[in-house]
């Protein structure tokens, strides 16, 4: 009898061992694309709440630094793709570390663990725009860490996605790994110098993205349970085989190391995740399927068949939905969330080991009053029709309406009348319920019965931290306030800003730069200060693209519906980008102008970008 009991207390330790390793092992990233972003200190709050010890961030973000501070929270900062030729230089490295990761290693400072140099800068869509930075970036980023006195505690990393690597299609199997033939140089130095460094390679693996827009895709193969009854058909590898697709994918990387001598470098998953909204594969339950089976095998340790018993550490993509986020790859991009925007949660989890269950809500957060933004029911005339769709247009353009799509939460759920109404609610949410932003030509009205159907969902947004503006908003600011200016043109910019008499300021084309800077929400805005002219639109043109940069690294993955992108947007023929632009509201149009923007060596996917966070300011 005693020796069973203690048989029975030594599994129940050995099990809490294990989840307490899962525990450790596991992170989430905080985005921060949000119309209204709920107070720092409430996010940082939310994490503890339900256990994350670990968290990435895709920036090294001032305010969300400060929420951070004291939480005991290990972090991984980062340094965006725009940043990587600026920290290839030594001086602008050291200054990058002392601005991002001294600055806070302080008793009751932020646990910089990692910094991410670059996020997925090798992706295929990119066509080698960071190849010759991103390693000399690396080295000079941790050669600063060591210098300081953090490169035993802090380790530089580069998160690539997993189109680094691949099978040849003449042996699609995971033990054929490779990596990609243009980018084998480039990946053979990062990945020895982080074996050198004592780093881990950091890669993002999308099993949704399998799926999506791909019909002939296994839906079983996504998830971690055994194909769902023996659906999906196995892949069979000599004596391995594979009964998903992350596994797979994973084991492509493994052996794509083993190549390079290197099959035991350490690997941390720096993305994973499902959307709950936004595509029909996007749904709560299929997130929460796949949530179940992905932290069941991290918390029992199981490894890969190439790895097995290995102890991953993953951070899941992401923490709250970001109503901001570029669409372009889908809808779903604004739906990967486990907490809805105000951080409610949307399924169980078993975020500590043992049964799932509701993760904690955010605590202390605070609401603009229960009112919501409808059609008005009296809205009559015999143009009616056409204003309600011109206003439709308008308001989804700047707003949220991605429920609305076919298969999401909304889709269906609505007449024509719900549809506008949901349209016109999401702008004026998004506008912090000002009066202005519920008119749309005299076609709606305020009221105050909750206007939901179903499980569609009419929010009311929170009231915000003051957060700097959001990328989706802070890019159409800077449409609205680059077209306030007629002939804008690098060859006639200098009249713009005159004073009395006409004579052109001195600093006009610095001050055109700095207004950019400023709507695009520059985390320092004294860097886009009168200065001199390549100095003001260089500093415009860092700033642009880092609003850009997540919607360009998610674009790659999916090319977008021809559609979503303007004819007038392609490869720039020199160094202006032209766009045509239809200005005015919905309600008057105006004639089409021009307007010229400095281009920087920009990948067409940012550019792509810059195209859809731009034009709606402007249609």
């Amino acid at each position: 009898m005693a020796a069973a009991l203690r048989c029975v207390l030594a599994s129940a330790l050995v099990a809490a061992a294990a989840m307490a390793m899962a525990a450790d092992a596991l992170g989430v990233i905080w985005g921060t694309m949000s119309t209204r972003r709920l107070p720092p200190k409430v996010v940082a709050r939310l994490l503890a709440d339900n256990g994350f010890r670990k968290v990435k961030i895709f920036d090294a973000d001032e305010r969300t630094m400060a929420g951070l501070a004291g939480t005991g929270i290990e972090t991984m900062v980062a340094v965006p793709n725009d940043l990587l030729a600026a920290v290839a230089d030594y001086g602008r490295a050291r200054e990058w570390v002392r601005e991002n990761v001294t600055r806070y290693a302080f008793d009751g400072g932020v646990d910089v663990r990692f910094v991410a140099v670059g996020n997925e800068p090798f992706l295929r869509a990119y066509g080698g725009a960071f190849d010759r930075v991103t390693v000399p970036a690396l080295r000079n980023i941790q050669r600063v860490l060591d210098e300081a006195g953090h490169g035993g505690r802090v380790k530089a990393t580069v998160p690539v996605n997993a189109d680094v690597y691949d099978s040849p299609p003449g042996d699609p199997v995971p033990s054929a790994g490779r990596f990609r033939a243009d980018v084998a140089g480039v990946m053979a130095e990062v990945v020895r110098f982080l074996n050198r460094s004592g780093a881990l390679l950091t890669v993002n693996i999308y099993t949704f993205l399998s799926l999506y827009g791909n019909d002939g895709f296994p839906l079983d193969y996504a998830f971690f349970d055994g194909g769902g009854g023996g659906k999906a058909k196995p892949v069979v590898d000599g004596r391995v085989t594979y009964t998903n697709v992350f596994d797979a994918n994973f084991d492509t990387l493994v052996s794509a190391l083993r190549r390079v001598g290197l099959g035991h470098l350490p690997v941390m998953i720096g993305e994973v995740g499902w959307p709950t909204d936004g595509d029909r594969h996007a749904t709560p339950a299929l997130a929460e399927r796949f949530y179940a089976g992905l932290l069941r095998r991290l918390a029992a340790g199981k490894g890969t068949p190439l790895r097995p018993g290995a102890r991953i550490e993953v951070y899941l993509f992401g923490l709250i939905d970001e109503d901001a986020k570029s669409v372009a790859p889908g809808n779903f991009e604004r739906h990967w969330g486990l907490f809805t925007f105000d951080g409610r949660p949307k399924f169980p989890l078993a975020l500590r080991g043992g049964r799932p269950a509701m993760p904690v809500p955010a605590r202390g957060v605070e609401y603009l009053p229960r009112r919501w933004c409808v059609l008005n029911p009296d809205a009559a005339g015999d143009d009616a029709a056409g204003r309600v769709a011109d206003n439709v247009g308008y308001a989804c353009g700047r707003a949220d309406c991605t429920a609305l799509g076919y298969g999401c939460s909304c889709g269906g759920a609505l007449d024509a009348r719900g549809n506008a109404s949901y349209a016109f609610n999401a702008y004026y949410q998004a506008q912090g319920q000002a009066e202005s932003a519920c008119d749309f030509q005299g076609l709606a009205v305020v009221v105050d019965e909750d206007a939901s159907r179903g499980k569609c969902n009419f929010s009311v947004q929170v009231v915000g931290s003051g957060a700097p503006e959001p990328a989706a908003a802070a890019m159409a600011r800077t449409a609205a306030v680059l077209h306030c200016y007629r002939n804008l043109d690098l060859s006639q910019s200098r009249n713009l800003f005159s004073h009395g008499g006409g004579h052109a300021h001195p600093c006009a084309w610095p001050r055109v730069a700095a207004a950019a800077c400023w709507a695009a929400s520059a985390p320092r805005p004294h860097q886009c200060r009168c200065g001199s002219w390549p100095r003001a639109t260089a500093a415009a043109r860092r700033h642009l693209a880092a609003a850009c940069r997540p919607a360009a690294v998610r674009a790659s993955r999916i090319s977008p519906p021809p559609h979503t992108i303007p004819a007038s947007v392609a490869a720039p023929p020199s160094r202006t980008l032209r766009w045509r632009w239809l200005a005015g509201s919905p309600a008057r149009a105006r004639p089409h102008r021009h307007l010229a923007v400095a281009a920087s060596p920009m990948p067409r996917a940012s550019h792509r970008c810059l195209a859809r966070l731009t034009a709606p300011a402007c249609a």
